[in-house]
């Protein structure tokens, strides 16, 4: 049974952040997937972040939504980077544009400890109706909406 690795901070759970979500679900199939969610330590964001507690409360709420069952994921908290990956097994591991390098420099350290590999699956970025990526700054910022949407100028 597959074991999928995603790791993010998911402040506003838009578009991108659910194909992602999603992504990780479709490999794991009847495996199981596991979040790290960037604790309050780790956040180097330059928008207000809500605290771990909250944020983890949406994560497992949107994930009920999507009908998935407790024992097919567990969220766990991140306090660096890597979190878990670098000690133990997974068969993929998630990411985004952004993430991407995160995930080359994961299986560098896993080659020096003499661990297999893991799967990097890229997932692009979302778009919003401009072009460009969907993200939690630019929600933030007031320009686009979860889902990519341009907010009209008052």
């Amino acid at each position: 049974m597959p074991k999928v690795a995603l790791g993010g901070t998911f402040q506003y759970l838009h578009d991108g952040h659910a194909r992602l979500i999603e992504k990780a679900f479709e490999l794991a199939g009847s495996g199981k997937v596991h979040i790290g969610l960037t604790s309050d330590e780790m956040l180097q964001k330059n928008h207000s972040v809500d605290d771990y507690e909250n944020r983890r409360k949406r994560l497992f709420e949107y994930i009920k939504e999507k009908g998935v069952p407790e024992e097919r994921y567990e969220v766990t908290r991140l306090s660096d980077p890597c979190g878990p990956t670098l000690e133990e097994d997974f068969d993929y591991i998630i990411v985004s544009p952004e993430t991407y390098p995160v995930a080359l420099k994961i299986n560098k350290i896993r080659e020096k400890k003499k661990k297999k590999p893991l799967e990097i699956v890229y997932v692009e970025y979302v778009m919003a109706e401009d072009g460009i990526p969907i993200s939690s700054t630019r929600i933030a910022k007031g320009e686009i909406d979860r889902h990519g949407r341009l907010k009209k100028e008052a």
